[in-house]
This record gives C-alpha cells, structure tokens and sequence, in this order.
C-alpha cells in the first residue's frame, strides 16, 4: 500500500512546470518536492505528497486532520 501526506508549500522555485520545486513542510521536517502534478500550487497551499511528487492540492482542514492523526499515531507508537 502506497501512502501520500500531506504538506504545506513554503517556497516555490523555477517556473518551468516539469521542473518547478517547492519547499514543503511535513509537521517540523522540510523537504524539496516537485510540483508538475500540481503546476497551480502557490506558496501556503497544501499539497498530497507521495514518492517526492506533489499529487493535489488539498484543502486545509483536511490536512490539519490527516496530520493530527499522524501525530497520534505516532505517540501511541512511542507509548
């Protein structure tokens, strides 16, 4: 099973829509991923993340709860 997360786009760089990149934050870890699945992302979207890719954009609120859950996850993982 794959799993995509999702992050919030915190810089964009280049303008060609193969190659363009954004800086994408993931609850405290930052990570380059390319934007050509999503060439409307703008900076402070948040975008579902698999493989290095950015594969949609995505609503705030349901990313929110995707990493909340996560989180959670991850406590009872440490308890």
């Amino acid at each position: 099973m794959c799993l995509a997360i999702p992050g919030q786009v915190l810089t964009i760089e280049g303008n060609d829509e193969l190659t363009r990149q954004g800086r994408v934050a993931f609850g405290g870890i930052s990570k380059m991923i390319n934007l050509a699945f999503a060439p409307e992302a703008v900076v402070g979207d948040y975008v579902l993340v698999h493989a290095g890719f950015a594969i949609a954009i995505i609503d705030a609120a349901e990313a929110r709860e995707t990493l909340d859950y996560l989180a959670e996850m991850e406590a009872e993982d440490l308890s």
